[in-house]
């Protein structure tokens, strides 16, 4: 109440006169709420004052004190429930007031009670992913990152030279080999570079050891010199037989080949020419037998004449993108300079274990540009200097959670709509521009199956997921840079619990996988704490992938089970723009699931025949409850560790070629891409997104 003769002061934010005392209750109102999530009116108070003569904020003022980015939290309804029911900071180190974690409990001091965040204005009528599941995944503290903060303009120049790097690709595979790039195997070098690479940018390659790709060479290798088809019909194999001889002759006479070499190609070439002019009576099968042995009798010298050749091309492509990843540096640090932001002071760490929080950067983030957002039905449009990026809007509302629970830095939400057009386009990058390109790089596992996995054995973290296709909140992914602001833990190699239950489905390129089973022995045999991973991978035994070997003989594993292919389901990699009808679709091949845990997380979490059956009823009552076509008679059953693969024994490349595709959909739309184009493909379950 004001007095005669008191000193009022004028408050510009609610256009009001407040005395002393007032102006003293509302700081300490603030900083008892900084985020101002207790600040909503009481039911039935409408638009009168809140407290301390203070009156309710209209749109067009919290529009106008808003930035270019803002985006707008709806209030909270009264009667309706809040969804989420965490804390809008998450706990974690970083944050002040966070309680670390205590060994001899396994559970966190209980702060004081906080505000929930407000609830989405949209509800979608059907959720992928549930994001109040609180995590068990216990770390030891680690300073900030040193990563650049993310931005439009750079993501833009990011996107711009990564399609020219795939251009150059193509051109050198045509120009170098006459043939079209080996399918998704660009992204698989991105995948199998990212493991080695000590560069700064988080997309390209630009310090790796050795400069030769392993898997890009493997891949060109296997389609010279030409690459081979999925054959249905008699008249299809005799065309490729056909073509496959003189393909292979028409190699040998341009390249610096010895002369045993030119003998034996030329030899069976003619041979295998003049064996078609005579014999029109051939069945399908002599004529795949005869190119079978034409394959093993020319194929090393063939591809010993291309080995430089396709040296060159992996080589190339590599030098080049260090260049590119040079320039974008550059330009990064250019534009962090212009808007005065430097290097902040060493961030304090205290030696103790705390539960696992999202990345965080060292570097402030930049003011962000103007992004503009619109809805055309379902469908959530974000646009920058012309470059449109679409997600569902249901996906939208998940980011909009997930930034509510992993941002520190803009509780305004100021950057929201700049920080998720970065995150989209990072990833459209990521996948390619082709149909269904990448899309295997995104899988996840069928919901049910992660209902099973939490309440059967206590999985609360993915170690290979990203915002997108994220089922629970606390993740690895790709990216640090755009995804720590949306929950991400970092990737996954440079992550390192101490204790918890982890669920693993990686991209199946054979050097991360190889990778990812390092780590996880190294992991293990360093923790005494409950430790426990559950690993997703496709059941490649033709030959056997070394990871798969490695986890199959492990000290470590506690038990593994397979479930046969056309049997299970996976979510589609485009899940965040895809149609409802277009989210599920089965797996060609046979999954092994993999049990890896130390002492004392067998203890805990041990795979009984109880919780097994239980996991194995998830498949089953999605598969009814979806209804989708394909053979579902026979019932999902445990197999040995010693149990064969399940390959197409047709194919030629299931049997020779060393590359396994990571070309995964196999949705309608897939397979009548995959038909007309016949490309021999050793297609796998999808994965979720690489965490390297």
């Amino acid at each position: 109440m004001y007095m005669p003769g008191e000193v009022q002061y004028y408050d510009k934010e609610t256009y009001t006169w407040n005395t002393e005392e007032e102006l003293r209750g509302k700081r300490e109102a603030e900083e008892s709420d900084p985020l101002g999530l207790n600040a909503a009116p009481a039911e039935g108070t409408g638009d009168a004052g809140v407290g301390n003569g203070q009156r309710k904020r209209r749109l067009s003022e919290e529009t106008a004190q808003g930035g270019p980015n803002s985006f707008k939290r709806s209030k909270i309804e009264v009667g309706i429930p809040v969804t989420p029911t965490t804390p809008i900071v998450p706990i974690s180190p970083i944050t002040p007031g966070a309680k670390p974690w205590n060994s001899t409990t396994g559970t966190e001091d209980k702060p004081g009670q906080h505000s929930m965040p407000a609830p989405a204005p949209y509800r979608p009528s059907v959720i992928y992913w549930d994001l109040d599941v609180q995590t068990n995944a216990v770390i030891r503290e680690r300073p900030p990152a040193n990563h650049l903060p993310p931005h439009p303009e750079m993501e833009l120049q990011r996107a711009h030279l990564t399609t020219k790097l795939r251009q150059h690709y193509h051109e050198l595979c045509y120009q170098r080999e006459g043939i079209e790039p080996p399918r998704e195997s660009f992204n698989r070098w991105l995948l199998e570079r990212k493991v080695l690479d000590k560069g700064p940018d988080p997309l390209l390659p630009s310090e790796c050891d050795p400069i030769i790709s392993p898997s890009m060479f493997r891949e060109v290798m296997n389609d010279i010199p030409i690459r081979l088809s999925r054959i249905k019909y008699k008249e299809e194999a005799r065309k490729l037989l056909f073509k496959y001889a003189e393909a292979a002759k028409k190699m040998i006479d341009s390249r610096n080949a010895t002369p045993d070499s030119r003998k034996v190609v030329k030899w069976n070439a003619e041979d295998t020419m003049n064996w078609l002019r005579r014999d029109h009576s051939a069945s399908k099968e002599d004529y795949m037998e005869r190119l079978e042995h034409l394959r093993k009798q020319c194929g090393p010298h063939v591809a010993a004449v291309a080995k430089d050749s396709v040296e060159g091309i992996c080589t190339k492509i590599y030098h080049i993108s260090a260049e590119y990843v040079r320039r974008i540096h550059q330009a990064h640090k250019t534009l962090l300079k212009d808007c005065n932001v430097s290097d902040p002071e060493a961030a304090d760490v205290q030696d103790r274990l705390v539960y696992c929080y999202p990345i965080r950067l060292a570097l402030p983030s930049p003011a962000q540009p103007r992004v503009e957002l619109h809805f055309e039905n379902d469908i959530a449009c974000l646009r920058y200097k012309g470059e449109m990026v679409k997600v569902n809007r249901s996906y939208f509302t998940k980011l909009e959670l997930l930034y509510r629970y992993s941002s520190i830095d803009d509780p305004r939400f100021e950057k929201f709509l700049s920080r998720v057009w970065c995150l989209i386009k990072r990833y459209l990058v990521m996948f390619g521009a082709g149909v269904n390109e990448g899309t295997g790089l995104q899988g996840a596992l069928p919901v049910p199956v992660f209902e099973a996995l939490n309440k059967q054995f206590g999985v609360t973290f993915e170690c290979f997921a990203s915002p997108l296709n994220s089922y629970f909140k606390q993740f690895c992914s790709a990216f640090p840079d755009t995804d720590g602001f949306f929950g991400s833990r970092g990737p996954f190699l440079n992550f390192s619990p101490a204790s918890g239950s982890f669920e693993a489905n990686p991209p199946f390129s054979e050097e991360l996988m190889d990778a990812m089973v390092t780590h996880f022995e190294k992991l293990l045999e360093k923790s005494s704490e409950p430790l426990s991973f559950i690993i997703f991978v496709p059941e490649w035994r033709d030959p056997l992938t070394p990871a798969l070997h490695r986890m199959e003989t492990s000290a470590f594993r506690r038990h593994q089970m397979s479930v046969p292919a056309f049997e299970h389901e996976y979510r589609s990699g485009s899940q965040h723009i895809c149609k409802k009808e277009e989210m599920y679709y089965k797996a060609v091949h046979g999954t092994v699931v993999i049990f890896l845990q130390n002492a004392a997380g067998f203890a805990k979490w041990e795979p009984t025949p109880e919780r097994i059956q239980e996991l194995l009823a998830a498949y089953q009552v999605y598969r009814r409850a979806l209804g989708s076509p394909g053979p579902s008679s026979a019932p999902t059953t445990l197999s040995p560790a010693s149990a064969g693969g399940s390959g197409d024994k047709d194919s030629i490349a299931a049997k020779t070629a060393p590359e396994r595709s990571a070309s995964l959909d196999t949705s309608p739309a897939r397979q009548d891409n995959s038909s007309s184009s016949n490309t021999v493909e050793k297609t796998t379950p999808p994965s979720e997104t690489a965490s390297v």
